[in-house]
């Protein structure tokens, strides 16, 4: 049967090549489904909490934010912060996130001391990626367009606006630590 189907494959014919196409193209489809839904299901805050590091740790802290509970009910995941929505910039992230795994394997940060002991550098790595995409996650949600500044508090106004004319601040400029603690940042001057 197998010596049959080469046979078959190897000939000129037309019924070949679409065979082969047909095979080619149900594998393509198979494996980009398969691929879409590895990506989504690490796309989940249960993924996310999946190990002790986060669940013992940043997820403890976040539940105590009004991004967990709020008086609206909507509340903001881990991938809703931490990953964008766009197809290209979610890949990005997920290649990155991937030094995040090396150090899930490795034991970087197993214990509650190891997490606090590299808790600085970890957000100041997330600020900075944060910062040099805009606040890309963050505007997901929060746009200054949508914003309507009477209802705003007179400081938030004031920083809002002086954010929108400037164009040169974003979120984490001045939302660190807006759903986790922030970490030590003894002598460090205007963090």
């Amino acid at each position: 049967m197998l010596k049959n189907l080469w046979t078959f494959l190897k000939s000129p014919n037309s019924a070949a090549l679409w065979f082969i196409l047909a095979i080619g193209f149900a594998g393509g489809v198979i494996f980009w489904g398969g691929f879409n839904t590895a990506l989504e299901v690490t796309n989940t805050e249960e993924f996310c909490i999946s190990c002790h590091e986060m669940e013992n740790n940043v997820y403890e802290e976040y539940r105590e934010t009004i991004h967990y509970a709020n008086r609206s009910g909507v509340r903001a995941t881990c991938p809703d912060c931490h990953v964008p929505k766009k197809w290209t910039d979610k890949i990005v992230r997920k290649i990155a996130a991937s030094k995040e795994v090396w150090g899930k394997l490795t034991g970087l940060i197993d214990t509650r001391e190891e997490f606090v002991n590299h808790r600085r550098s970890m957000a100041e790595r997330e600020w900075k990626r944060m910062k040099e995409n805009d606040s890309l996650e963050c505007r997901n949600c929060h746009n200054f367009e949508y914003m309507d500044f009477s209802e705003q508090g007179n400081r938030s106004v004031k920083m809002h606006s002086d954010a929108l004319a400037s164009g040169e601040k974003t979120c984490i400029d001045c939302h660190k630590g807006i759903a986790h603690e922030l970490p030590d940042m003894k002598g460090v001057e205007h963090w």
